[in-house]
């Protein structure tokens, strides 16, 4: 029985049992890199948060048309 192999197989590298590539130890300034990336998100979520439990003064209520694609009001079209 002989089995074909594509060059591009030597190129994947190991592969476990589950079909996955084997997971390579990250070096000290990539953890540190993922630890600084989280410390950010979990900031941004903070300040999301606080800012979404402050009620909007004068404002036309509801979403923010721009992140949300409600570009209108009453059935008027809206441009900025």
């Amino acid at each position: 029985m002989q089995v074909e192999t594509s060059p591009d197989a030597a190129e994947a590298g190991p592969v476990e049992s589950g079909g996955e590539a084997a997971a390579r130890p990250l070096t000290p300034a990539a953890e540190r890199a993922l630890a600084e990336a989280a410390e950010r998100r979990r900031a941004i979520d903070a300040r999301a948060a606080a800012v979404s439990a402050a009620p909007e003064r004068l404002g036309r209520g509801g979403l923010e048309p721009v992140r949300y694609d409600d570009w209108e009001v009453k059935g008027l079209a809206v441009d900025f």
